[in-house]
């Protein structure tokens, strides 16, 4: 198991300083990994931070761990601006680019307010789509695409990402959606949530579902290359988790995601200072 630091773009984190200095510390830690989500509005009355200015400091603060967005929606960005950004990110990070992508949720406002695509199954489409081009440009050869939602005219971007044969794609999942689970086996990594859409009601994301998952991704691999798993977890300081996170892993997770959760009986502060001790499970 891998352990990954999972903070949002908003509130304190809204300050690329501090964010960089936080990397720093998490890297120091023993952590594997810093994720942050990828929002532009939350409300009026929060302040938020462009992700990838957020993790273009922490890459100048820091030398080994993954550096993640979790997630980006893809829908919501232009693929060919979101290609230029990640190959910049690639190489300011010699390497260490993990790109998480979904279809954004929840729609209002980030959508809504900005007159983007409301239907989910569209911007399903929109992410697949966005996704071939994605990939089509970090190749560095002339590529060009012309689907439903997107046309793009034969281009050329150079220079090329670091990592090759390109950099790793990890897809956002609300299980028990099989659909979304599907897009993910076909590249690098699944972030799943388990969540009811119509009941907008989240579920237990145990061993037991982890292990459904990993089997359903199985399934529906046709390559026998490395994929990994990343569930999003969080902790009480203090908390002995030695024998789920072995559980956890044993039903076919790879990294941990963890991240301070209000409804958790735990102090951010605490939190915070717990982090910088390390991984809960060392």
């Amino acid at each position: 198991m891998k352990y990954c630091v999972d903070v949002p773009n908003f509130g304190i984190w809204s300050d690329p300083k501090r964010f960089a200095e936080f990397a720093h510390d998490v890297e120091q830690a023993g952590w594997d990994g810093i994720s942050v989500w990828d929002h532009i509005l939350i409300g009026d009355d929060y302040q938020v931070a462009d992700p990838w200015i957020l993790l273009a400091a922490a890459a100048m603060t820091t030398e080994r761990i993954r550096l993640m967005t979790l997630v980006t929606p893809l829908p919501r960005r232009h693929p060919w601006k979101l290609a230029r950004e990640c190959v910049s990110l690639d190489l300011l990070s010699e390497g260490r680019l993990t790109l998480g992508v979904g279809i954004g949720w929840p729609t209002d406002p980030e959508f809504t307010r900005f007159h983007g695509e409301t239907d989910l199954r569209a911007r399903a489409d929109m992410l697949d789509e966005g996704l071939d081009i994605l990939t089509g440009l970090w190749t560095g050869e002339p590529y060009e695409f012309h689907g439903e939602h997107y046309d793009l005219e034969q281009s050329t971007f150079l220079p090329r990402p670091v990592q090759q044969p390109r950099i790793p794609i990890w897809v956002a999942a609300m299980w028990p959606k099989r659909r979304p689970v599907r897009r993910a086996a076909r590249w690098d990594g699944l972030a799943p949530i388990v969540f009811d859409t119509e009941t907008e009601q989240f579920g237990d994301a145990g061993p037991a579902v982890i292990a459904e998952i990993s089997e359903y991704v199985r399934s529906h691999r046709d390559t026998a290359e490395p994929f990994d798993i990343a569930i999003a977890e969080g902790h009480s300081p203090g908390d002995d988790l030695a024998e789920y996170v072995a559980e956890m892993e044993a039903a076919g997770a790879t990294w941990w995601r963890d991240g301070w959760l209000p409804w958790l009986d735990a102090d951010h502060d605490a939190w915070l200072a717990d982090v910088r001790e390390g991984p809960p499970v060392r």
